[in-house]
């Protein structure tokens, strides 16, 4: 038989599950009163003050109980939930330091997996709070400028930490990528070199020399794809010397190619890859092979043109 507290608890919940709050925090109250021994009645109050958002409520009453859960030996899940509520306020409050605080207490009580998952969302925002504060274009200016210092000496693996301070310090900066990548490439590092030229691309897709240090990558082995990467540079600066040369060592190194060597290189260029998966262009080679004369009235289009020449030019085409 349940006694007056418990009976006064089992109120409270079923006005907590109504959502009438009042009614609940005062059932609680009354349990509390009866039997001011039992943590449970400290923490299903908590929840109720949690619901209303009184988060200060919820820090004095969960510390209450946790000391009256100590007192008493109280089962260490109660006591874990004590804590990582105390925790949820702090949360709330905009206190993430205190958060974790008890948030780390709790788990060291119960690792229980809603609370790990709570933890983890505080960790995060932590880390993205000390991100953003370490964010100083200024400095990352200076790391930068630090780094070229080094680099102009020869010392390519000792500029990479300036740079990627520099990154830190301005993850929206574009060229500490495109200077790092300079130094991978040196170091023969190229997978390392050619994320850090992507990322260069993708941070300002106007910036020539992320696409000439691209293409210096794969014209060592990647011809076609280096080709259609110097394309793009021409696009952004049509009388860029580097960009004029890089392109014509890549159409010179295709030549010398077997027609088979040529279609091979050809698959791995993610341009290439598109047009042959677009499925309009599928229908119209299917169409071209089958009818020759077909492909003067598909070519009248330019966009299919431009694809079909670079099919052409790849060797993944051939015109007879």
């Amino acid at each position: 038989m349940a006694t007056p507290a418990l009976a006064a608890k089992e109120r409270g919940n079923a006005a907590y599950k109504a959502k009438k709050f009042n009614e609940a925090i005062a059932a609680y109250d009354e349990a509390i009163a009866l039997d001011p021994t039992d943590i449970t009645f400290y923490n299903n109050k908590g929840a109720v003050h949690f619901e209303k958002g009184e988060y200060d409520q919820v820090i004095e009453v969960c510390t209450k109980g946790l000391d009256v859960g100590r007192e008493q030996r109280a089962d260490y899940k109660h006591v874990a939930k004590s804590l990582s509520r105390i925790g949820k306020a702090y949360f709330k409050k905009g206190d993430l330091d205190s958060a974790m605080t008890f948030y780390d207490k709790a788990i060291c009580e119960h690792r229980d997996p809603a609370i790990l998952k709570e933890r983890s969302e505080v960790v995060k925002l932590v880390k993205e709070r000390e991100d953003l504060a370490f964010i100083d274009p200024v400095k990352s200016t200076e790391e930068k400028n630090k780094g070229n210092e080094v680099f102009k000496q020869g010392k390519y693996a000792d500029a990479i930490p300036f740079y990627t301070n520099a990154i830190k310090r301005n993850p929206q900066d574009h060229v500490p990528y495109s200077n790092r990548a300079a130094c991978y490439t040196k170091l023969m590092e190229f997978g390392l070199a050619m994320e850090d030229c992507n990322k260069c691309i993708e941070l300002n897709p106007t910036f020539i020399k992320g696409y000439l240090r691209k293409a210096a990558l794969l014209k060592i082995d990647k011809p076609t794809e280096a080709k259609s990467v110097y394309e793009k540079a021409l696009e952004l600066d049509p009388n860029n010397m580097e960009a004029k040369q890089g392109y014509q060592h890549c159409v010179n190194q295709m030549r010398n190619l077997s027609p088979e060597e040529r279609a091979k290189s050809a698959m791995k260029d993610p341009e290439i890859q598109r047009i042959l998966q677009d499925p309009a262009m599928q229908i119209i080679l299917e169409q071209m092979q089958k009818d020759p004369t077909a492909a003067q009235e598909h070519l009248k289009n330019p966009q299919v043109a431009e694809k079909f020449q670079k099919l052409v030019q790849s060797g993944i085409v051939s015109i007879r």
